[in-house]
């Protein structure tokens, strides 16, 4: 029987997702499978890839032959050289940054909410003594300028 590693689509219109699958040659692209050994999902930005590297490692060895887009998959993963013997690749696999916690991201959201809700009432408290000296000020100037003149001229 003649074994290959090959991928399996699944997905929807437009948006592939595809298995890595070891295989009898002789079964329909998207037929009955050996065994999964990955995934591969080429919309994501960058492309998501998890190869479970001991079980591909273990098919290789006893022949199966990988698909040349699988090959290119192992070869961006480093299998591929390591059943060959080769260096590991140049450059590492690229991995998406973790997703911020929404949680976290929600309650940020609410303490600045509430922080904005206090600020204009202090702002507003702050201000109101600054109107009040504002006003007495020119009063109080005034009466200095009014007080200091009557002093004068008695």
């Amino acid at each position: 029987m003649a074994v290959k590693i090959r991928l399996l689509r699944m997905g929807k219109i437009r948006n592939p997702q595809y298995r890595i699958v070891i295989a009898d040659s002789r079964t329909k692209r998207d037929g009955r499978a050996i065994e999964f050994v990955g995934l591969y999902h080429p919309k994501e930005e960058p492309s998501r890839i998890e190869v479970n590297s001991d079980r591909v490692q273990h098919w290789l060895s006893v022949g199966a032959q990988p698909s040349e887009a699988v090959q290119a998959i192992l070869s961006k993963t480093g299998d591929w050289q390591k059943f060959k013997g080769l260096p590991a690749p140049a450059e590492p696999l690229k991995v998406a940054a973790a997703a911020p916690d929404r949680r976290a991201a929600y309650e940020a959201e609410a303490q600045a909410a509430a922080g904005l809700a206090e600020a204009p009432k202090a702002a507003k408290k702050a201000a109101e003594p600054k109107k009040k000296a504002e006003a007495e000020a020119p009063a109080a100037q005034a009466e200095e300028q009014s007080g200091a003149g009557a002093g004068e001229e008695a």
